[in-house]
């Protein structure tokens, strides 16, 4: 399919379908589903990146499996309002998703994904290790729900 304006993305959808939030990471992709009726978003998993037909063959397992009918991908964006190098590897990852998963995308700013993300959990009784192991899938959480939070406010 293709990527979509986030005020056009309601409308490719079929009814109780939910939406995938990815937050890509060079290392992992964090994962978060929204539920059927695009109001709460809930972290998921963490993918371990590996070889992108790999990481694109689980990604098509989960949408299949969860009921998926698209997706919400953060958007690395500088604090200045710029893309950089970050942003353009995640437009061609989704460029290349979309060639071999057939969803409506749609991107969302990021910059604030992992602050949000992170501070609920610096509280958590948990290690540095386990905060680490967490945080990608929290991230995707924070994303998808910010995309959910406008589609809900917009009227889309």
């Amino acid at each position: 399919m293709a990527i979509v304006d986030l005020a056009n993305l309601k409308t490719a959808l079929t009814p109780r379908a939910r939406l995938l939030g990815l937050d890509v990471g060079s290392k992992t992709i964090g994962l978060a589903i929204s539920d059927s009726n695009l109001a709460v978003a809930s972290p998921l998993t963490t993918l371990k990146r590996g070889k992108f037909a790999s990481d694109i063959a689980r990604l098509k397992e989960i949408a299949s499996e969860r009921d998926i009918g698209g997706l919400i991908v953060g958007l690395p964006i500088a604090m200045d309002g710029s893309e950089g190098p970050r942003c353009q590897s995640v437009r061609q990852f989704a460029a290349n998703l979309l060639a071999l998963l057939d969803l409506p995308l749609a991107f969302w700013d990021e910059r604030f994904s992992t602050i949000g993300a992170e501070r609920p959990l610096r509280d958590a009784d948990m290690s540095h290790r386990r905060r680490a192991e967490v945080i990608d899938k929290m991230a995707a959480a924070y994303i998808l729900q910010g995309a959910l939070d406008r589609l809900k406010n917009a009227g889309c």
